[in-house]
């Protein structure tokens, strides 16, 4: 039987496309969205603890009612405003998923998101598939920025949800309070809802504060707020994200994540509960990822590539006009091919055309693996 495709538009993530070649090649992986490093020993007794403890049954849909209001304790610890874990902190299978679901409770046929490109992959298949029209909008400037006056122009009496990101998992940049302010009165007496991706929150660089939509009281209120843990704890196979919004945003939220996963592993949920106990933990990883920044990119300043802005994530950023102007996606199969290095282009995070020479690599590796990495980037 021959199965006419619902979502014609919609393909493979590139990296999804370019595995069987990293594998083939046996490169070194840069591309991957996921550290190179094993999680604290101490979350994985906590997770052996609960399994022992036979706490294995479906959680409560919303989430462990323990690591719901430890998220209430630690947003307002640092941003110093207050939700309610019982009715409004959801825990979801990851934040893809809660991206998709917030979309799928939210955006209605016909609705137009607006996505600042470049934007992380399941945001367009996501507002597609919901109906939805997605409306870019281009970060300028080489190291990128957001142009709100752009922004202003591409509003219309469609708009339902803007979606940002930060820290900018495809470019390393971040919003700073002038950005946060400038956004919150734009959608001051609109219907507008913001869709904020903070899985980044903790990994910011050189005295870079997040800026959360949780801290500017009139945003937050017609704001959903998504991240995971598995970036800053080193366990994205776990798929254990969140959702935090206003009570009345949740409950749209709840009936279509109900619908879809029912609930998410509940050992750990538990185990990062406990985890969360400990607030040096996440405390530690803006110098650490700092550090690994510096010196990935000291690594390759031997090579021809160029060193973008890099404010937060463990994301970089380099430009490769002086090696040759190859599309950047060619320029990538040709590196797994010819050097063993995998990496992403940018333009797998732009929906529109993009002629920019500039690749991402992944640095949360370890040092032997920069090391042998750079040795043969900067070998071109």
């Amino acid at each position: 039987m021959k199965i006419t495709s619902k979502f014609h538009n919609l393909e493979s993530s590139f990296i999804t496309r370019i595995n069987p070649l990293i594998e083939e090649f046996n490169a070194i992986n840069l591309a991957e969205g996921f550290t190179g490093f094993h999680c604290s020993p101490k979350l994985i007794e906590l997770v052996e603890k609960h399994l022992r403890e036979g706490l294995n049954q479906f959680s409560s849909s919303f989430g462990e009612i323990s690591l719901r209001q430890k998220l209430a304790d630690k947003i307002q610890s640092l941003y110093d405003r207050c939700y309610n874990p019982e009715t409004e902190i959801t825990i979801t299978a990851g934040v893809a998923q809660a991206v998709y679901t917030a979309i799928g409770a939210l955006v209605k046929e016909g609705d137009e998101v607006i996505v600042l490109e470049p934007a992380n992959e399941y945001y367009t298949p996501a507002i597609e598939m919901n109906g939805g029209q997605v409306v870019t909008v281009p970060m300028s400037g080489p190291n990128y920025h957001i142009e709100w006056e752009m922004v202003q122009q591409r509003i219309s009496s469609k708009t339902r949800m803007i979606i940002i990101n930060s820290p900018h998992a495809p470019t390393g940049w971040a919003m700073s309070e002038i950005d946060m302010i400038r956004l919150q009165k734009m959608i001051n007496g609109t219907k507008i809802i913001i869709l904020s991706e903070e899985t980044f929150e903790h990994i910011l660089f050189d005295g870079h504060l997040h800026q959360s939509i949780a801290c500017f009281p009139k945003l937050a209120e017609q704001s959903v707020l998504v991240a995971s843990f598995g970036e800053a704890y080193d366990v994205t196979g776990w798929q254990v994200g969140y959702c935090v919004a206003p009570e009345e945003i949740t409950k749209e939220f709840r009936q279509v994540h109900e619908a879809m996963v029912y609930s998410v592993n509940s050992p750990f949920q538990l185990a990062l509960a406990d985890f969360l106990e400990d607030k040096d933990e996440y405390k530690k990883l803006a110098t650490f990822y700092q550090s690994l920044r510096d010196k990935f990119r000291k690594m390759m300043s031997a090579s021809r590539f160029k060193a973008m802005d890099c404010f937060g994530t463990f994301f970089q950023l380099f430009d490769y006009s002086r090696i040759c102007e190859d599309k950047d996606k060619d320029f990538v199969i040709r590196l797994i091919k010819e050097v063993g290095v995998a990496t992403m282009p940018i333009s797998a995070f732009v929906k529109e055309r993009n002629g920019r020479h500039q690749l991402r690599m992944n640095f949360a590796k370890p040092d032997e693996v920069l090391e042998e990495a750079a040795r043969r980037l900067s070998s071109l």
